[in-house]
């Protein structure tokens, strides 16, 4: 409309100056009798006082033209609106007053508003109506078609408390200050602390005709506030012009709100809250609620896309706060639930509570991985790449414990294999072997593929996540197709070879091989695998596993004399971290120093970077015979005809092994050149790690025999 007043209204300037010109040309021609006639002096004078008249015409045409477009666009928009009968109601603030009698509610009858009807805020039963004062403020806006506005009273008891508060503000009678501080005291029970939970839902595929019904959305969103058992004290709604939904709710807790596209057919909602009770499980209820299929038989499923971050400040606020102890403050809350743009997250596990630890399993799908058009068409049976390659389309399963992630899908066989199989096709001849923690499963799955094992022991404290594990996680436990020269089994614990002990591994230990006890050759390991907790995590278990003297010895003694101790010691060190023992890993650095001083012959350190847990990880690997030491540094020929002597065959035919062989195991040979840089910069800086010991200047060194990133890369 102003790009068609702006032509017209320049198009009769320019009119109007062309017409001015030209009877300007016309008073300065001279007439050819040098006498005018009094017919032509008359039409002259018609033309000057003509040009007023011109403009006002041009102006009345664009007034009139512009008045009757912006009408006819306003019928046309009316007439296209699926509540167009809203128009002809003045807006109007609907107050809803809800009784109470002690701590019941009584349930007030919907507003009627024109033809609309929402619903009153409600209060969980046994939960009294809050001490709060409302305010409010509307402010007109054209794009508003409808204005709802419905609140919890305010109490009569409130007024008397506020009442009675400002008479003590203005008192210095000691009594009513007592007073006043136990009325306080009431007032502020159920306040927070200044930290939160944020909870952000897009859904997608929704009934057009349900997102722009107010009375609909507002009973959908107090439906999901009674079902979160939290408090919503008013809530304010408008339809927008042609069609839309917004809505707010004030929560005791914080806020609730979404807003609506009704031709896209998408919602987006916001809820946050300040108290304890957890969001996470509201999402089946928001599906539920607001995941609404439209009508048409060929609408497709609605879809939902989630994140939750933790808001606010605890660490001072709440006593002796730990965020590496609060699971959504770790791995899970970083890496899962914080991120929004998953095609895939379900959960399949949440906060399982075992006798040690929280448990959760998540089924992901990150577009930026795989494309959840692919994981469908990997579904059908038509022939496709896809469909003849399931496996590598397939969503990814994540196990964590206690927020922090223990196992994918994708990373199970490089993390497991590279814990494995490298001790065990170092050692000449391994029969017997232990595994402590690994609950999942897949360690003792990997360690059942040698044909020379004679007994695998697994020590695992909480029985729960061997559980949960099996029923949730099979494919880590599925041993059905090794083809053992006695009959498989479908589950690895099912073997004759493989012995699950649901016991404490550190009085296990002691117990059988501590200071105390008396060894029995017989029952020593070839190989002992340390699949638990990150050295890093700050837990007082975690802290016993890497540093208690009297457990470490045990370790040692339960091996062989050509023994192999196998320990997963966390994130690999960055090029610009401090030393472990000024750092994070400070258990890391106790623990090698003590197998060091135990009598260790060789300590190494590797890296693998496929495990899928953000960073290469680390495992080191200790000998206490050095011949067996020497095996290490086989060429990837001699290890690949190690494996295929040793490693027995499948079912169908194909490598029991996904990820490792003798090029991977050359990998491992030679510590990374970041945890020989990290090894250096120890407060006492080990004698070898002189520029002319490490560059090799033939100059002879004691260097240690024990645990030497140096000597490994530079004279090994």
């Amino acid at each position: 409309m102003l790009r068609r007043f702006s032509s017209r209204a320049s198009q009769g300037i320019t009119a109007f100056f062309s017409l001015e010109k030209e009877n300007e040309e016309l008073n300065r021609t001279p007439s050819n009798n040098q006498a005018t006639s009094d017919n032509d002096h008359e039409s002259q004078q018609h033309t000057i006082y003509f040009k007023p008249a011109v403009l006002f015409g041009y102006f009345l045409c664009v007034v009139i033209n512009m008045y009757v477009a912006f009408y006819a666009g306003t019928i046309v928009r009316i007439l296209m609106l699926h509540d167009r009968h809203v128009l002809s109601v003045p807006q109007t603030q609907l107050n809803v007053n809800v009784s109470t009698q002690a701590s019941n509610l009584s349930v007030a009858k919907m507003m009627n508003w024109g033809e609309k009807q929402l619903p009153p805020p409600t209060m969980i039963p046994g939960k009294e109506v809050p001490p709060t004062t409302y305010t409010f403020q509307h402010f007109p806006a054209e794009g508003s078609r409808t204005n709802y506005d419905l609140h919890l009273p305010r109490l009569d008891e409130f007024d008397d408390v506020v009442a009675m508060s400002n008479e003590n503000d203005s008192s210095d009678d000691s009594s009513d200050d007592s007073s006043d501080e136990e009325n306080n005291d009431d007032l502020s029970e159920g306040l927070h602390l200044p930290a939160g939970q944020h909870l952000l839902v897009d859904i997608k595929n929704v009934d057009p005709i349900f997102l722009n019904s107010e009375e609909r959305l507002a009973e959908a969103m107090i439906q999901l506030v009674d079902e979160s058992k939290l408090t919503l004290l008013s809530y304010h709604c408008h339809g927008l012009v042609p069609v839309g939904v917004s809505c707010a709710g004030v929560l005791l807790e914080s806020h609730v709100a979404f807003h609506t596209w009704p031709t896209e057919g998408v919602i987006a909602m916001d809820l946050f809250t300040c108290g304890s009770g957890k969001l996470i499980p509201t999402l089946p209820s928001i599906q539920q609620l607001f995941g609404v299929k439209a009508a048409n038989k060929d609408a497709d499923d609605p879809m939902m896309m989630w994140s939750h971050k933790l808001r606010g400040f605890r660490k001072g606020f709440v006593p002796e706060y730990n965020s590496r102890l609060n699971p959504l403050d770790a791995d899970l809350g970083f890496e899962i639930l914080g991120t929004h743009n998953f095609d895939i997250k379900k959960p399949l596990v949440s906060d399982a509570e075992t006798d040690f630890q929280t448990v959760h399993v998540y089924e992901v799908m990150n577009p930026k991985k795989r494309r959840l058009s692919d994981y469908y068409k990997s579904l059908e049976d038509d022939g496709s790449y896809e469909s003849l390659h399931p496996e590598l389309f397939a969503p990814d399963h994540i196990l964590l414990l206690d927020g922090i992630v223990q196992s994918t899908r994708y990373g199970d066989a490089p993390y497991h294999e590279s814990i494995v199989h490298p001790a065990m096709i170092t050692h000449p001849n391994p029969k017997r072997v232990a595994v402590i923690g690994g609950g999942e499963g897949a360690t003792v799955r990997e360690i059942l593929k040698h044909s020379t094992l004679e007994k695998v022991v697994m020590i695992e404290i909480d029985g729960g996540v061997v559980d949960l594990s099996t029923k949730y996680l099979p494919e880590w436990q599925d041993c059905s197709s090794i083809a053992h020269h006695d009959g498989s089994t479908e589950w690895c614990f099912d073997d004759e070879r493989a012995d699950l002990r649901v016991e404490d591994a550190l009085a296990y230990f002691n117990d059988n091989f501590g200071s105390a006890a008396e060894v029995d050759a017989q029952e020593q390991f070839d190989v002992l695998i340390m699949d638990c907790l990150d050295p890093n995590d700050d837990h007082p278990f975690a802290k016993v596993l890497y540093t208690d003297d009297g457990y470490v010895t045990s370790l040692y003694d339960a091996l062989t004399e050509d023994g192999i101790l196998v320990v997963q010691v966390g994130e690999a060190s960055g090029i610009n971290d401090a030393a472990d023992e000024n750092g994070d890993f400070e258990n890391r650095s106790t623990m090698i120093k003590m197998l060091d001083a135990i009598g260790f012959k060789s300590i190494h350190i590797y890296e693998e970077s496929h495990c899928q847990f953000g960073a290469p990880w680390t495992t080191l690997i200790a000998f206490k015979d050095v011949e067996t030491r020497k095996r290490w540094y086989r060429s990837p020929a001699a290890v690949e005809l190690d494996l295929s002597r040793r490693i027995l065959p499948t079912k169908d035919g194909k490598t029991s092994l996904r990820y490792f062989d003798g090029a991977t195991m050359k990998s491992y040979q030679m510590p990374a050149r970041a945890f020989e840089e990290n090894f250096c910069r120890q407060q006492d800086k080990p004698e070898e790690c002189a520029e002319k010991v490490r560059f090799g200047n033939g100059e002879e060194v004691n260097v240690s025999a024990a645990y030497s990133p140096v000597f490994e890369r530079h004279f090994a």
